[in-house]
């Protein structure tokens, strides 16, 4: 059955839904009882490690194996040479994210497109074996020029014929751009720029796959969509579905490098069908620079305004990378057309191929380097304009999406803003910059809003009410470390009135109901939505049969009529006329009611308006005026997101967003030796990420919205608002401490001290 918004009842109010509550699976991950990819034991595991490409572009001309397959214990040594065969269409390889073009295929030939490229994989008894052997490996290589430098490439950069499926061009032109900017008294046009950024989750990508009867394959895979990965694996391998596998149980971080099957997955199910043996594959933390990373983004971001400070023409031009062998996109300009009421815009997106690996999502896509060249701006323009930053943003704000001409499902940011700023003091504000200092420190005040789209996808789950009391509910979806676990359980227990305790939820294994990747803050409305439509038919199953126990209270009474709490059913205001859940499935006949129910967006509903959640971040950061040193003492989030699931969860959401928006203004910076097309900091030693002295007050504000449009169960997605705006919040909270406009991030100290690219 397929439940639509428009016919899919409203949720009832419930004892756990907008509650804090603990996540179920919290005991097992701080006692070391929860598994991920790498850790599980298969009988004959082999270890498979791999060895990188030390080019950047060129081929193989030369490879001895020999050294390497004679020390004892190893098994085999896979190169382009000797690999078994696998599919030739490009289609095959192409999963549910993968942008157009020709995906990379590990060892497919003599051919290297980037440093760091997978070129072989040793295979032997133990992982020290085969990390020793890869050693013994001897490789010559022919160098090509390559392409390491985004702004070199910007003169070829190229508008993609074909866009990424789910991914939004630029829209087309609005009003007259160049009329406005002629007639503006305040106009300005600068560049910024964010470093390349790595994902470098906790747990590095690993894949467990066991050899089983008749060649059947267990796949233990670090995953966002483990029914993402199977399909990649029957795909490329030729296999039959019912013959693969795949489990994903707890993925100890991921951040968008789990959304596409990634190449250990590639190389451990080929090392594994050629040996019939079951071989893990776990890359290194240097090997997590050699695939998918935030991409390089050059904006433009021109803005012209009256005097008063109401905007009357923005241009924001984005050159983006891209491998050499896919057209990867994100949505990077779209927000400016959207966020503000201006009547004249134009937005373009074009990219240049370089000699990487093809960028991936990360956290926020897109909106993270988009939202930050358009809030710097705004900042930018409140200065010109002498209109308090605040001011500025509700004498511009949008009451419906200008891009598609569509009103919000709803919106909040005005409370937004009123409320983060009541928190924040921000009243107290002096505008001027450096004029806030308390001793040797430059005291700087910074705000800017922040916005994500709000989306539901399609979903099928599962729902089992047994015997002995308890209710399992199941779909496909992973838990990345957003609460999953939890908010299903949470769920399950309020549609029928049981404890949460009760609850069993089963996730991340294809064989459960069809779900897809779990991203782009979708995984609450999509899985939860889901997960209630199939409790919400075991509830009138169940209902249907509580009125046929004899003498039952309940017999005159419809489904709209009773509660379920407490493990009955009660008539509604008569808490003495009920009828357990045991007697109701008794009187059904069955050990176990189940049912499961797939929900999808209405269509109508999504022609008709437009949602996204929104947020407004503000940052106060304390600048030693001689040492250049950054603190970033506090910050107050206020966001919007509809109804809040799991309030502690929730927060948690939220607070891992500003602290990855952290890192992204003061901290992290992948950095490209041009002459040699490679990433050298390939470490989290050298590779900056926020510590504990760098985190300090955060604090998150939710701010009420009632949204009956987004999603059935009325929730928009946490995972990457948190972090839209954040950065911007902090470079304009610099500027203010100390009248240096900073726009390459990240803002390090020589920047500061104006000795650095600004």
């Amino acid at each position: 059955m397929t439940s639509n918004i428009q016919d899919f009842r409203r949720p009832e109010g419930g004892r756990y839904v907008g509650s804090a509550q603990r996540r179920i699976d919290g005991r097992l991950k701080v006692t070391g009882g929860a598994k991920y990819a790498g850790e599980f034991p298969a009988p004959g595991l082999t270890y498979g490690y791999v060895i990188s490409s030390e080019i950047a572009h060129g081929r193989i001309i030369r490879i001895d194996t020999s050294a390497a397959e004679a020390v004892p214990g190893v098994i085999k040594v896979l190169t382009h040479l000797n690999r078994p065969k696998v599919a030739d269409e490009d289609k095959k390889y192409q999963d549910q994210t993968a942008p157009p073009g020709s995906p990379m295929r590990a060892l497919g030939d003599d051919k290297i497109a980037y440093s760091g490229q997978p070129i072989a994989l040793v295979v032997a008894e133990t992982f020290e074996l085969a990390r020793y052997a890869a050693t013994l490996v001897e490789i010559g290589y022919e160098s090509w020029p390559h392409k390491s430098d985004l702004k070199a490439e910007r003169a070829a950069a190229y508008e993609p014929k074909e866009k990424r499926n789910g991914i939004a061009p630029a829209p087309p032109p609005r009003g007259d751009v160049d009329a406005a900017f002629a007639k503006a008294p305040v106009q300005f046009e600068n560049e910024y720029r964010v470093a390349v950024e790595h994902h470098n989750p906790m747990e590095p990508h690993a894949s467990t796959v066991v050899w089983g009867d008749g060649g059947k394959l267990t796949i233990y895979d670090k995953t966002q969509g483990v029914q993402n990965s199977q399909n990649y694996v029957t795909g490329v391998f030729g296999l039959k579905k019912e013959d693969v596998r795949v489990i994903s149980p707890f993925v100890g971080g991921a951040f968008g490098s789990g959304l596409r099957p990634q190449y250990q997955l590639y190389l451990a199910v080929m090392a594994a069908l050629d040996l019939k043996r079951s071989v893990r594959v776990v890359l290194t933390r240097d090997q997590m620079f050699t695939f998918v990373h935030r991409p390089d983004t050059l904006q433009t971001l021109a803005m012209a305004a009256g005097k008063d400070g109401k905007l009357q023409g923005i241009r924001h031009d984005a050159v983006a990378e891209t491998s050499t062998f896919e057209d990867y996109q994100e949505v990077v300009v779209n927000w400016s057309g959207l966020l503000y009421d201006c009547p004249n815009t134009k937005l373009t997106y074009e990219l240049a191929k370089m000699n990487t690996y093809t960028p991936g999502d990360m956290r926020a896509p897109g909106a993270t380097l988009g939202v930050y060249a358009l809030e710097s701006a705004m900042d930018e323009l409140a200065y010109a304009t002498g209109v308090d930053p605040v001011d500025l943003r509700l004498k511009n704000y949008a009451e419906k999406d200008e891009n598609e001409g569509k009103p919000f499902s709803s919106k909040e940011l005005r409370a937004c803003y009123a409320k983060a700023a009541e928190r924040f003091g921000w009243s107290k504000r002096n505008p001027k910059p450096r004029s806030m200092r308390e001793g040797r420190e430059l005291i700087g005040w910074g705000m800017a809003s922040g916005v994500w789209e709000a989306m539901m996808m399609q979903t099928s789950a599962r729902a089992i009410l047994k015997a002995d009391g308890t209710l399992e509910v199941a779909t496909a979806t992973a838990d990345i470390g957003t609460g999953t676990y939890t908010i299903l359980a949470q769920l399950g227990a309020d549609a029928l009135g049981m404890p949460i305790e009760a609850v069993t939820v089963k996730i991340g294994d294809s064989s459960l109901p069809k779900s897809p990747v779990e991203g782009g803050s979708w995984a609450a409305a999509s899985a939860g939505t889901a997960v209630q439509a199939a409790c919400y038919t075991v509830r009138e199953k169940l209902f249907n049969a509580a009125r046929t126990v004899e003498g039952s209270p309940l017999a005159n009474f419809s489904i709209d009529r009773v509660v379920f709490e407490n493990g009955r059913i009660t008539v509604d205001g008569d808490p003495s006329r009920f009828v357990t859940l045991a007697d109701a499935l008794a009187a059904s006949g069955q050990a176990e009611i189940s049912a499961e129910e797939t929900t999808q967006p209405d269509p109508e509903t999504k022609k008709k308006y437009s949602g996204y959640t929104h947020s407004a971040i503000f940052a106060e950061v304390r600048i030693d005026e001689e040492l250049g040193v950054i603190r970033l003492t506090r910050v107050v989030n206020a966001v919007a997101a509809g109804k809040i699931l799991n309030t502690k969860t929730a927060r948690s959401q939220i607070l891992g967003g500003v602290v990855f928006g952290i890192g992204m203004a003061l901290h992290e910076e992948s950095l490209m030796d041009k002459e040699l097309g490679r990433f050298m900091n390939h470490n989290i030693a050298e590779y900056h990420i926020p510590a504990h002295a760098d985190v300090r007050d955060i604090d998150v504000i939710f701010v009420d919205e009632h949204d009956d449009k987004a999603s059935p169960i009325g929730v928009k997605g946490l995972g990457e608002i948190g972090i839209v705006g954040t950065a911007a919040a902090i470079a304009n909270a610099v500027y203010h401490a100390t009248g240096r406009r900073i726009r390459h991030l990240p803002i390090t100290i020589d920047k500061v001290m104006g000795a650095g690219e600004a």
